[in-house]
């Protein structure tokens, strides 16, 4: 379905026990919500699920960029509003995770508890000059221009070479990723600045890093989890994607969570 969201079509899905509790999934940069399919099916039974895809991935409006994670937080509030939550749990995954922390950040009150999943608080010098170059491929090239080698940073080499139906539906989901999408949020996540506020955090935190994630490696989060007070941490033998490449641990760690809640 589509929501008019502040001036963006944003595109999203329902699912799950309709007298259950919300729970929200924010996806990766270049994926779309069907990237959550496994915790759907998973954890239907007793939520009610919301999936979007963020402005300039999957169904969304391919709106140009550049934008902030006052934009990308802006539309989970939104759509949030359009569809009556009050409150939600809140899962997200790579920039998903950083607009985790926005959301716990800036709208306390609307999030029951938080996982950061594949994340980071902050963008280094290294980090931001890697996007310059991906923007550069995306922007010259089309996304066909990222898609392998951001296949081999978000999966391991074991993962890789098991030649997963998965590896193909992602690979997919970064070809029709929109160029204005990917850049856009790229340019979000190149003023990342969280981590010297994530001390003030006061509910529920669940991180998950994955071993083998050069993207966002454990240490980073290691950093994240020592700011913010009586948070979880659990590391997966994964690389980036870790909810697709070991998505029963993934998922047995949100239900841990969530129980406990």
């Amino acid at each position: 379905m589509l929501a008019d969201i502040r001036g963006v079509q944003i595109n999203y899905e329902i699912s799950g026990n309709a007298n259950g509790p919300w729970l929200t999934f924010s996806n990766s940069l270049a994926t779309n919500l069907g990237m959550w399919s496994e915790q759907e099916a998973a954890l239907a039974g007793d939520f009610r699920i919301l999936r979007y895809d963020k402005r300039g991935h999957g169904k969304s409006a391919p709106i140009e960029g550049p934008y902030s994670f006052d934009d990308l937080i802006g539309d989970v509030v939104g759509l949030w509003d359009h569809l009556g939550i009050g409150e939600s749990y809140f899962v997200g995954l790579s920039i998903g995770g950083m607009t985790a922390q926005g959301l716990a950040l800036r709208h306390t009150d609307r999030v029951r508890a938080t996982v950061m999943a594949n994340t980071t608080a902050h963008c280094s010098d290294d980090f931001r000059a890697a996007f310059d170059q991906r923007v550069a491929l995306a922007e010259d090239g089309g996304m066909e221009a990222v898609v392998e080698s951001t296949i081999e940073r978000w999966f391991t080499e074991s993962y890789r070479a098991s030649g997963g139906a998965w590896l193909d539906t992602v690979r997919g989901m970064i070809r029709t990723t929109s160029v204005a999408g990917y850049t856009g949020c790229a340019r979000a996540i190149q003023g990342l600045a969280y981590l010297e506020e994530l001390d003030s955090l006061d509910h529920p935190v669940l991180l998950i890093a994955g071993t083998q994630d050069p993207a966002t490696p454990p240490a980073g989060m290691r950093l994240m989890q020592e700011r913010i007070a009586g948070s979880r941490f659990v590391e997966l033998d994964t690389a980036h994607l870790s909810n697709i490449e070991q998505a029963p641990a993934f998922t047995a760690a949100l239900k841990e969570f969530f129980a406990e809640q």
